[in-house]
C-alpha cells in the first residue's frame, strides 16, 4: 500500500459522526480531530451552550458541516430527538462516540467536593452515574444502529478508563491535612460495564458491517495541580500524563477505515499504567 493510500484510510470525507459529551475537556478534541479528518459533527451534550462554542469552532476552523444538538444521554426520548435531528440535518449515521460520562473532576475548582466514602454514596448517585455512564451509551447505540444497518455500515466507539480496567489507587487523591477524597465507585462499575457492552453489540451486530470497539484513556492532562501531575506521572511507564490530542488520534484509529479489521477490541492509551 502506498503512502497516500494509508493516509486515506483515515480520511472521514462524508461520513457523519455524533459525539456525546462533545462540549467537554475531552469532548472538544474529539470534535476538533474528526472535523479535521473531515467529518461533519454533530456534538450532542447536555449543555447546548457548550456544544454550541464547540461547533461554532469547528465551523470555522474546519471543511465540514457541524450541529451542535441539546442532548440528555439518559432520556431515552431526548437520545431518540437527537437521532432523528442528525437524520433529518444528514441523511445518514456513519459513526457514534459514546463519550459522555459524569466523571468527578480533582481540579482546584473541585477541591475537597469527592469526600464521601463508599460506604455512605447515596443511592440517587449511584443512580445517576450508571443511568448517565452506562444506560447512556445503551439509548445511544439503540437509537443510531437502526440508521447503520440499513447503511450496511457503521462504527461505534464506547469511551471507557483505566479505572475499567483495574482498580483506583485512591492514595492520588488524598493530601496531608486534608479531609480524605476519593475516586468513587460508579466512575469504576459504570467504566467496566462500558468494556462489557462494547463486547456485546460487537458480537450482537456480527455480519451488519458495524464495528463496535472501546478506547480506553489514562489520565490526560487538564487543569489538576502540580502534586497530582508529579504523584499520577510516576505510576505510568512513560512518566507523564497525556495530552489530549494523543487520545483524539487513538480516537480517528477507530473510527476510520484504519481498523477495519478490528471490533470487540479495547484500545489501551494509557501511557503504560496498565502495565505494571
Amino acid at each position: 500500500m502506498k503512502s497516500g493510500e494509508t493516509l486515506r484510510q483515515f480520511d472521514l470525507d462524508g461520513r457523519v459522526a455524533i459525539l456525546t459529551g462533545g462540549a467537554g475537556l475531552l469532548g472538544r478534541s474529539h470534535a476538533l480531530t474528526l472535523a479535521s479528518a473531515g467529518a461533519s459533527v454533530v456534538v450532542a451534550d447536555v449543555d447546548l451552550s457548550g456544544a454550541e462554542r464547540v461547533a461554532e469552532e469547528l465551523g470555522s476552523s474546519a471543511a465540514s458541516n457541524c450541529l451542535a444538538i441539546e442532548t440528555d444521554v439518559s432520556n431515552p426520548d431526548s437520545v431518540r430527538r437527537m437521532a432523528e435531528a442528525t437524520l433529518k440535518a444528514y441523511g445518514r449515521i456513519d459513526i457514534l462516540v459514546n463519550n459522555a460520562a459524569l466523571d468527578p473532576k480533582f481540579d482546584p475548582t473541585h477541591a475537597g467536593s469527592h469526600g464521601e466514602r463508599f460506604e455512605d454514596l447515596p443511592f440517587e448517585t449511584w443512580q445517576q452515574a450508571l443511568a448517565v455512564n452506562v444506560t447512556g451509551m445503551f439509548l445511544c447505540a439503540q437509537a443510531t444502529a437502526p440508521a447503520m444497518r440499513q447503511a450496511g455500515r457503521g462504527v461505534i466507539v464506547n469511551v471507557a478508563s483505566i479505572y475499567g480496567l483495574v482498580g483506583p489507587d485512591q492514595r492520588l487523591y488524598q493530601r496531608e491535612g486534608q479531609l480524605p477524597q476519593y475516586k468513587p465507585v460508579t466512575y469504576s462499575v459504570s467504566k467496566a460495564a462500558a468494556l462489557g457492552l462494547t463486547r456485546y453489540l460487537a458480537t450482537y451486530f456480527a455480519g451488519t458491517g458495524i464495528r463496535v470497539n472501546s478506547l480506553t484513556p489514562g489520565g490526560v492532562l487538564a487543569d489538576h495541580d502540580d502534586e497530582f501531575v508529579q504523584r499520577y506521572s510516576a505510576r505510568t511507564v512513560l512518566g507523564r500524563m497525556a495530552n489530549r490530542e494523543e487520545i483524539s488520534n487513538a480516537l480517528l484509529f477507530l473510527v476510520s477505515d484504519a481498523s477495519s479489521y478490528m471490533t470487540g477490541a479495547n484500545l489501551v492509551v494509557d501511557g503504560g499504567w496498565t502495565a505494571w
